[in-house]
């Protein structure tokens, strides 16, 4: 019986985490759009009751402001809307077709 209890208090905790991490996440989904007006994917990985990581991947590259200081926005709503600090938040950028993507020249040496 006890370990029937224990088995179900573990599985609502668990469940309470994905929950709860889920809304985390959709909450800092909005305040980055809010503060760059683009909507990026927010992930997370939780292990033993502790948080991992967190992904922001934008859908595109974001130019409007430079690369620090985006980290340190999506640094910000992380810390602001995740219970716990992060051990490590990635950050991301689709970079679309190669084809119809912008490039850079790199210049020879020669």
């Amino acid at each position: 019986m006890l370990l029937i209890l224990a088995v179900g208090l573990a599985a609502c905790d668990v469940f309470s985490t994905l929950v709860d991490g889920w809304k985390y996440a959709k909450a800092v989904e909005t305040d980055l759009e809010a503060s760059t007006g683009v909507k990026p994917e927010v992930g997370f990985h939780w292990r033993n009751g502790r948080l991992e990581s967190v992904t922001v991947a934008f859908p595109r590259l974001y130019e409007a402001k430079p690369l620090p200081e985006l980290a340190e926005t999506v640094r910000r709503a992380v810390g602001n809307r995740f219970k716990q600090a992060p051990d490590d938040i990635v950050l991301s950028f689709s970079l679309g077709k190669s084809a119809s993507a912008r490039t850079a020249r790199l210049s020879d040496a020669d």
